[in-house]
Parts: C-alpha cells; sequence; structure tokens
C-alpha cells in the first residue's frame, strides 16, 4: 500500500503574514536609520559651487586610483574641486587619501591632476594617511589644524563626510559631485549601495571619537600654503 507524501506548506495564517511583514519594515527601517540620522546630523550644509561659503580650504576624499590615473568617482572629484579654485571659492585643496607609496600613491595622483590642470603646486597639500573618511576629517582638524573647509565627494557620500567633520570639530560645508553618465553608473550605484553599511560605522565613530590610524605630530603645510 502506496503512503501518501505530505509536501510542506507555507503558512497561511494571516497572523504568520503580518509578522512576516512586520519583520521586512523593521529590518528596513533599522537599515535605513543610520543614513537619515546623518542626514539629519549634516543638516543643511550641502551647496552648489555657486552657493557654497568661500573657504580657505577645501578637502578632497580620495577614491581609488588605477596607476597614475584618478579612477572615475575620483577625477569627477578632482573637477568639484577645479571648478572651486577657479571660482575663487577656495585658496588651498587639501588631497586626503592612501598616498605616498611607489605602488600605490593616491594623493600624489591627485596632485598631479590638479597641478596640471592650472592649480599651483603650492596650493595642494597632501595628506598621505586619510585611509578611510573619518581618518581625513579628524587629522584635518589635529594634524593641520582646520577649523573651516568645504568638503569635495560624491553625493551618495557627501552627508556622511559632513557629520563625521563636524564630529571632529570642523564647520564644514560640502559640494558634491552629481554627474552621472552610462560609464559612471556602475560605481556610482556600487557607491550608493555600501552607504548603508557605512552609516552604520560612522554612526558609532561620530558617538566614540577613535583616534585617526595614524597620529602625528601638528603640521604647518596649511598655514604655509595659504602664506606662499
Amino acid at each position: 500500500m502506496d503512503v501518501p507524501i505530505r509536501r510542506p506548506t507555507l503558512p497561511r495564517s494571516r497572523r504568520a503574514q503580518r509578522r512576516g511583514y512586520q519583520a521586512v519594515v523593521l529590518l528596513t527601517v533599522a537599515g535605513l536609520a543610520p543614513v537619515t540620522g546623518l542626514h539629519l546630523y549634516a543638516g543643511d550644509r550641502v551647496r552648489s559651487v555657486e552657493r557654497v561659503p568661500a573657504r580657505d580650504v577645501t578637502m578632497v576624499l580620495g577614491a581609488g586610483v588605477r596607476g597614475d590615473r584618478p579612477s572615475d568617482l575620483l577625477a569627477r572629484r578632482l573637477d568639484v574641486a577645479l571648478r572651486l579654485y577657479r571660482a575663487g571659492k577656495t585658496r588651498v585643496i587639501l588631497v586626503s587619501g592612501d598616498g605616498g607609496d611607489n605602488r600605490y600613491d593616491e594623493t600624489g595622483v591627485m596632485r598631479r591632476y590638479l597641478v596640471e590642470r592650472g592649480v599651483p603646486d603650492k596650493r595642494v597639500v597632501s595628506d598621505d594617511s586619510g585611509f578611510s573618511t573619518w581618518d581625513s576629517c579628524a587629522r584635518a582638524k589635529r594634524i593641520y589644524g582646520i577649523e573651516r573647509m568645504i568638503v569635495v565627494t560624491q553625493s551618495f557620500h557627501l552627508r556622511r563626510a559632513l557629520a563625521l567633520c563636524k564630529a571632529a570639530g570642523i564647520d564644514a560645508y560640502g559640494v558634491p559631485d552629481r554627474s552621472l553618465t552610462w560609464g559612471h553608473i556602475g560605481p556610482t550605484v556600487y557607491g550608493t549601495g555600501r552607504e548603508v553599511l557605512a552609516a552604520i560605522k560612522a554612526t558609532g565613530t561620530i558617538v566614540f571619537k577613535p583616534d585617526p590610524r595614524v597620529t602625528g605630530r601638528p603640521s604647518d603645510a596649511i598655514r604655509r600654503a595659504l602664506e606662499d
């Protein structure tokens, strides 16, 4: 005699469906809460090149290089910094990233890109130990003594950067790169997606304010660049 096979069935009760829906909503809210919090923490600090208040220093955050050329995302950031400099909105550009290594010199590539396009070399300062957004912000304050500045990065990254600058004690405004072409869609979508996880990490950083990975003596490089 054949024994009938029982196939597994999904729960059909409204209570189970309601609990599943509530779980999805809670997970979504939990994931987006840090992003929303950073937006509120940063406040109304995102401006265009035309509307941003002039600041002596603009910081460009690193975004990877390919040999001796900046990545697409980084080139777009540097182009915004160039527009700020040419518009008289800033006097010195601080390029912050992973630099000083012959095999991977992010800040060296950034400096050359700006100088080749007309920014005097003496107006570019390199922070070779900006290994993360927090490191760049914290070192701008602790090492270079910056009190006020403009920050340049992509739109999806900017409010997190502004919130971290505020936590580091810097009065910062941000000018985003908003350009988007077919060749830039992949990096932009990827960067936007990873911001959810990055926002969670940034929330903890804002609370605990850890030391940057590399500390050191205060530098007068910014002051000297402004005096020249």
